[in-house]
């Protein structure tokens, strides 16, 4: 590892613990300061990732995708990537807290993988390095990033519940208190949901009662987008992620293809591929059926990311197989 490489990575292992607290800060206690620091701070730690990986691709002369330092810096970016994305677009920022804790965890965990410059092993000498690898770890950032949605949207969900004494307050438990009329109340959970971005018609009239009259996880609740705004989130992003992995799959199989003379060998890493692919597309399958949104397709997405761990972190440490070079 290159001087400039070894700074531009600690650079933005420091860029991204400094983001991830202070936005989980803002997840927690709201405050605007928190975001206005917290998201430069992200945005700088991936300009910093991206100087460090192409520092490390003139230095090496190939694609920095050739092991598990490579392919799990290059997911950090990725992952972080989709996150301002998907932030910026869907007013996110507060989750980012545990996308860049969550990131910069596995990018300072990438270190400890860093064996230096060494010579490519045949197979991997081939122009399918440089797509194969990339789009998997992309689809894999996504899948991360809907992990977060879907953890944040459980989080409220079971928290609406538990004080509504069963139902989400979001999901139409309207209690009387909600019909009183109270104006002075609902004015001031309209300041509330305006946080981010939500309104008083986005929630019922309970949990917006409830913020106005001082309860504080009601009013916590109020600044997240809704039940069904987070559902949709992560549907969307289940979106991205799922025909990345479909492409990368076949260009896998084509590679394998030309590397050992078989599309497919079930070896663990295919195989543990197949099953994320076929979980994801259950997820957008059962997301079309209104009984399956919401709660139960978050727990598939949640399962999900689990068996995205297990392909991408186990099998390449624990397994040996055919691809067993800690890509």
């Amino acid at each position: 590892m290159t001087q400039a490489v070894t700074l531009f990575y600690a650079v933005a292992v420091l860029c991204y613990a400094g983001a991830g607290l202070a936005l989980l800060a803002f997840f927690l206690w709201r405050k605007s300061w928190q975001s206005t620091l917290g998201v430069p701070l992200a945005i700088a730690g991936l300009v910093s990732q991206a100087l460090a990986i192409a520092a490390e691709a003139l230095a090496t002369g190939w694609s920095p995708t050739s092991n598990l330092y490579d392919s799990l810096s290059l997911f950090v970016a990725f992952t972080v990537l989709l996150y301002v994305v998907f932030a910026r677009q869907y007013n996110l920022w507060y989750i980012g807290g545990f996308v860049l804790i969550v990131a910069d965890f596995f990018l300072a965990y990438a270190g400890t993988w860093n064996e230096g410059y060494r010579p490519l092993v045949p197979s991997l000498q081939s122009y399918w390095l440089a797509i194969h690898v990339p789009t998997v770890v992309a689809a894999y950032a996504a899948f991360t990033l809907a992990f977060c949605t879907s953890v944040l949207y459980l989080i409220k969900f079971y928290l609406e519940r538990s004080r509504s004494g069963g139902a989400p307050m979001s999901m139409g438990l309207q209690p009387a208190a909600a019909g009183a009329g109270n104006s002075t109340a609902m004015a001031m959970a309209t300041l509330v949901a305006q946080r981010t971005g939500n309104t008083v018609q986005d929630e019922t009239p309970a949990l917006a009662l409830a913020a106005a009259q001082g309860d504080t996880v009601a009013t916590w609740l109020m600044g997240i987008p809704t039940l069904a705004k987070l559902d949709v989130i992560t549907y969307r992003i289940v979106a991205v992620g799922l025909p990345l992995l479909s492409l990368g799959i076949i260009m896998g199989a084509m590679w394998a293809k030309e590397a050992w003379g078989a599309y497919w060998q079930w070896d663990p890493k295919e195989t543990a591929a197949l099953v994320c692919w076929i979980i994801y597309l259950a997820y957008m399958h059962l997301h079309t059926r209104s009984q399956w949104r919401g709660e139960r397709c978050s727990w598939i997405a949640v399962v999900g990311f689990a068996a995205v761990i297990f392909c991408y972190l186990g099998v390449n440490i624990w397994i040996s197989g055919l691809h067993s070079y800690k890509v």
